[in-house]
């Protein structure tokens, strides 16, 4: 928070569930950005991801929503169109929503919300593209910050995989899904991307339409993006297989080797930014550990994952949910 009453308030929101073991750093990490709310949707958790946040909540830190879960809706959805619906979100300059896998980076400035803001200024919306970070080369996690863990990403904007998610003003628009807003309230509704450069608004229109698909000349990583830990370790992507994704669907989506995991699994290249707030980060995260209760709940929640884990990717597992890879044919 700047403590300047002019300056433009921002929320976050995101969707989550069993998202234990990662949630204090994800918390931690963008409570140090300066948003001045940040609002976290569960829905049938059972690692105490829920039980987490209602702490987090008693001591001031976030808002937890438990999803109303509407009828013939996905929880994204469901989460969305409760959230939008409500007044405090609607007096609120600036909404970013990203997922537990997701940390705004921010590259100019201080690094904090307040800078990106400055870019953003008179436009609607802010197209924040996605950078994929890889597994590092690791199948088994044993612990420890996901920031610094998982450094190896793609070293530059590439269209095959180009996807954002967006910073937007509430009050511009009746809806929104888990990467843009929808249905604008008036015609002439401006997206940029981080930039700073106009976009074509089109698909903030398209009811179906769930990515910008900009052009290669408007991917960019100038200004921020989304750091995008999709994979992280490879024991961790193949347990979203229990819990499930955010649109309540079952596909080969985290299966090693499949479309999905060749896509976000980049290793190309190397970066270190986001750690610019260590410091605060730990500084913050070591607050929430001297909390009994966090403390509790966290190393409970890691121990748990480590059980199940071993107990479900049995080696006959791994194969079951690994996409096999057509052979190479000889030279």
């Amino acid at each position: 928070m700047t403590g300047d009453p002019t300056a433009p308030t921002s929320g976050l929101v995101s969707c989550m569930r069993n998202e234990a073991p990662f949630l204090l750093e994800w918390v931690a990490y963008h409570s140090t950005l300066g948003f001045d709310r940040i609002f976290v949707y569960t829905n049938a958790c059972t690692d105490g991801t829920d039980l987490m946040l209602e702490r987090l909540q008693q001591m001031g830190v976030v808002t937890h929503v438990h999803n109303p879960m509407t009828e013939g809706l996905g929880p994204q959805a469901s989460a969305m169109q409760h959230f939008m619906s409500q007044d405090e979100v609607q007096r609120l300059d600036w909404v970013l929503h990203i997922d537990a896998d997701e940390f705004l980076n921010v590259r100019l400035g201080q690094g904090s919300i307040a800078d990106l803001l400055v870019v953003a200024d008179t436009a609607d919306v802010m197209a924040l593209m996605w950078r994929p970070f890889g597994n590092n080369g690791l199948t088994r996690w044993t612990g420890g910050s996901v920031l610094e863990t998982f450094t190896a990403t793609q070293a530059r904007p590439r269209a095959p995989n180009a996807q954002h998610k967006s910073l937007f003003r509430p009050s511009s628009f009746g809806a929104a899904i888990d990467h843009m807003p929808k249905e604008p309230l008036c015609k002439d509704v401006r997206l940029i991307n981080s930039a700073g450069m106009a976009c074509e608004p089109h698909a903030l229109f398209a009811r179906h339409q769930s990515r910008y698909r900009l052009p290669v000349e408007q991917l960019s990583w100038e200004n921020a993006y989304i750091n995008h830990y999709a994979v992280r370790s490879d024991d961790i992507f193949l347990m979203k297989n229990v819990r499930g994704d955010g649109m309540g669907r079952v596909s080969e989506k985290y299966f090693l080797n499949s479309n999905f995991y060749r896509r976000q699994n980049k290793n190309g290249g190397q970066d270190t930014s986001i750690l610019q707030h260590k410091d605060a980060l730990n500084a913050r995260l070591s607050e929430f550990m001297a909390d009994p209760v966090l403390n509790f709940l966290h190393t409970q929640s890691l121990e748990a994952f480590f059980r199940m884990r071993d107990r479900v990717l049995t080696p006959e597992r791994i194969e079951e949910w690994t996409v096999a890879m057509a052979p190479v044919p000889p030279v």
